[in-house]
């Protein structure tokens, strides 16, 4: 063993451990100790992808042209796919060429945008409670996050108007996420036009993470910032076939928009990887091109789960309200706990693992998110677990 000292980029000391990294840890120490733990932490769909996507993938993986180095930019018929699905979806009309980039899922776009727009001491402005990436990508890229409270006074929507005048000037990019996550909260045409038009006035660029557009429920369809008018000419978009097409490990995604943008990003990426396994962006093709069945019907059953945790949970005094849209279920810990000790005696006690809002931002304090993403009977046995649960 050598003694050399490693010395690791300050850079790291200032990113603290990736949430669900840490929770897989606890998770995996309580099986090995022989608990059957039944995970709710993550929003990884169980239902399978859809056969005729396999299908798809399964003949192109056969294929030897699909088994050299792929486009940086993405296959031609992919870009045209999404800008068809766009087009379908929410009549925005796209440039395949110029306005859509495919990615390695949508982390890797969102985890790498700072790298390509901010400069060392520029501002991020994030969502608190929100996705981890928004945050920690400002400060890999020597950025400065500056985080946005959401909290339920606010409906779970940053408060603009609030962001100090140097802070303004100092700021870069916004992100955005509706529907949310952690707390899966909607958001009203009003405010999209106004974070338009505040990255206007202010010279912000406008980034949408918009993954759970097509988990909706009750005939309610979620937006996307490039329908707006001014949406593209402040912002991008990221979205993947993941948690629409339950794709969550096939690694696939997109960024759309501004055409500026797109380039900039499209430049950088050049440098970091060599592109999408073709044979994968032909299933891609595929998801988006097939229709919407598939992803209605996962949702008949997402709402199912969803009413069901509502109902069992409203049993034991929470007031769970079943979301409009993604998988999640965001609710307050009990008196007595914070997010991190009620999860951890809930993963004790009866072994479901569910997640810390903390581990979202500080103002996820106080909430617990759990994620309807699980078989129906192992859901199930994790509502009767709970409902012994002493508190």
């Amino acid at each position: 063993m050598s003694d050399t000292t490693l010395n690791t980029a300050r850079r790291l000391a200032r990113i603290p451990p990736y949430l669900f990294a840490e929770i897989d840890r606890k998770v995996q120490a309580k099986k090995a100790a022989g608990v059957d733990v039944i995970s709710l932490g993550i929003g990884d769909p169980d239902l399978p992808t859809p056969p005729r996507i396999v299908s798809a993938l399964q003949e192109a993986a056969a294929d030897p042209a699909n088994h050299r180095y792929p486009s940086y930019f993405g296959l031609a018929e992919l870009r045209a796919a999404i800008a068809d699905w766009y087009s379908d979806r929410f009549g925005v009309r796209l440039d395949p060429e110029h306005e859509v980039l495919p990615t390695l899922g949508s982390k890797d776009g969102i985890s790498h945008a700072p790298f390509a727009f901010v400069d060392p001491g520029e501002v991020v402005l994030a969502p608190d409670p929100g996705y981890t990436p928004y945050a920690t990508g400002a400060i890999m890229a020597d950025g400065e996050p500056y985080m946005l409270p959401l909290t339920a006074d606010n409906a779970w929507l940053p408060d603009l108007e609030s962001i100090p005048a140097d802070i303004r000037k100092r700021a870069k990019l916004l992100w955005l996420n509706y529907p949310n996550n952690p707390t899966a909260a909607t958001a009203p045409d009003e405010f999209f036009e106004q974070a338009i038009e505040f990255c206007r006035v202010n010279g912000v660029i406008l980034c949408h993470d918009a993954p759970y557009t097509e988990i909706a429920f009750g005939g309610y369809r979620p937006p996307s910032l490039l329908q707006y008018p001014g949406g593209r000419e402040v912002g991008i978009e990221f979205h993947s076939v993941s948690k629409t097409y339950s794709m969550t490990g096939w690694r696939v995604g997109w960024i759309a928009g501004n055409a500026d943008l797109i380039a900039a990003l499209g430049q950088l990426k050049t440098n970091i990887d060599s592109g999408i396994f073709q044979a994968v962006q032909w299933a891609a093709i595929e998801a988006l091109r097939g229709g919407e069945g598939d992803t209605l019907a996962a949702n008949q059953i997402y709402l199912r789960r969803h009413l069901r945790v509502a109902e069992v949970f409203n049993g034991l005094g929470w007031n769970v309200t079943p979301p409009r849209a993604t998988f999640y279920v965001w609710a307050p810990v009990p008196p007595g706990y914070d997010s991190i000790s009620f999860a951890g005696h809930v993963l004790d006690q009866v072994g479901v693992n569910i997640t810390p809002g903390v581990g979202f931002g500080p103002h996820g304090e106080g909430y617990f998110r759990l994620s309807v993403t699980a078989p129906d009977a192992r859901l199930d046995e994790a509502l009767e677990r709970l409902r012994g649960l002493t508190v």
